[in-house]
């Protein structure tokens, strides 16, 4: 039976989602380390990679149970007493078709900056960023909405045959202290909403102008390769 798993997790404490060989400290190793555990040996498919020390409250995977499994609730009681800095927020039976990466439509992505330092409880949840003109910062980020090709807005390693990727929307939201900006899309590429952020408010903050997002968008000489913290980040949702 293929199953769909939501989960969280706290970024901080794992070298990125996807499986590496010079460390367990990944979620996906602890999620197979833990089904593993259990007598599930079923690899674990993601909607995405998230990168070293960026979080997710809506992360999707998919993976199979052996017959002698068919309690979903009772597996996500099982896996949360054995992973931490890990949540299964619920697992639902699905269609074997089900794919968490190719069957998913759009991705939501959140980024957290404050103006003031971070807290020692913050710092590793939230970004900090100077003070910064908010009418450029809304103007910066619809630039990017739309379909572009993002071949010049993301590292190399993005796991895809094109580098074409729709914005349904870039939009900022102020909650008290904080600063949130909200991306969604069809799908991202390697690092591209941090390199996003950070191209934005580079603008933001007088450091380039607006121009310079555009001519990187139409596949001039990139401008602008740095990234946004990653502290700040969150996959916030995936739709199918």
């Amino acid at each position: 039976m293929r199953v769909k798993a939501v989960i969280a997790y706290d970024g901080s404490h794992f070298f990125g989602f996807q499986k590496q060989t010079h460390t367990p400290y990944t979620v996906a190793t602890q999620i197979e380390k833990s089904l593993q555990n259990i007598g599930i040996d079923s690899p674990i498919i993601a909607s995405g990679r998230t990168d070293t020390g960026v979080h997710a409250t809506g992360q999707v995977i998919h993976f199979d149970l052996p017959k002698h499994w068919r309690d979903t609730t009772k597996l996500a009681f099982e896996l949360n007493r054995k992973l931490e800095h890990i949540h299964i927020k619920h697992i639902t039976a699905t269609d074997a078709t089900f794919h968490a990466r190719f069957s998913a439509k759009k991705r939501l992505y959140r980024y957290i900056f404050k103006t003031k330092s971070p807290s020692v409880f913050e710092k590793n949840y939230i970004a900090s960023y100077p003070s910064f003109d908010l009418p450029t910062l809304k103007s910066a980020l619809q630039c990017f909405e739309g379909t572009h090709d993002f071949a010049t807005f993301h590292k190399k390693g993005s796991q895809t045959n094109t580098t074409v990727r729709t914005l349904y929307r870039a939009h900022y939201k102020p909650y008290h202290d904080y600063h949130i900006l909200y991306f969604l899309a069809n799908g991202f590429l390697r690092s591209q909403v941090r390199m996003m952020v950070e191209s934005a408010i580079s603008c933001a903050t007088h450091k380039m102008p607006l121009a310079s997002i555009t001519n990187q968008l139409n596949g001039n000489t990139p401008l602008h390769k740095h990234l946004a913290p990653p502290q700040g980040l969150y996959l916030a949702r995936v739709i199918y």
